[in-house]
């Protein structure tokens, strides 16, 4: 494969870049993700996965079954219902944002942070 292939297309990181992280140290795709950022694009690696952990085998030397899966984590915090309805209208997903912002920072206000003084 060619260096300047691009096997992460939201990131835009080309097998080059995957290359150093495996001659860095890496041994997983989420080695991989921690050096280059790939898979923390739009996608969530859902379109990345597979050509970037067969690229990992074949560097490597091993099958690709034995390239460990990506570990999924969840939001940093729960998305309303509201903001995944609305996605389809811009102005009603912003203005749902918007009022989630305005709550949360009423929520401070009133009783502060854990950890604030």
């Amino acid at each position: 494969m060619d260096t300047s292939t691009i096997l992460c297309r939201c990131e835009e990181i080309t097998a080059e870049e995957i290359q150093l992280a495996l001659q860095q140290g890496a041994e997983s795709f989420d080695d991989v993700k921690r050096l280059t950022r790939c898979g923390m694009g739009q996608c969530q690696a859902k379109i990345c996965r597979i050509p970037v952990s067969q690229y990992i085998a074949d560097c490597r030397t091993i099958h690709v079954s034995t390239v460990p899966l990506p570990r999924l984590r969840m939001p940093l915090r729960p998305i309303p219902i509201g903001v995944l309805a609305a996605r389809m209208d811009s102005a009603l997903a912003e203005n749902a944002l918007l009022a989630e912002a305005e709550q949360h920072q009423g929520s401070k206000a009133e009783g502060g942070e854990a950890g604030e003084k």
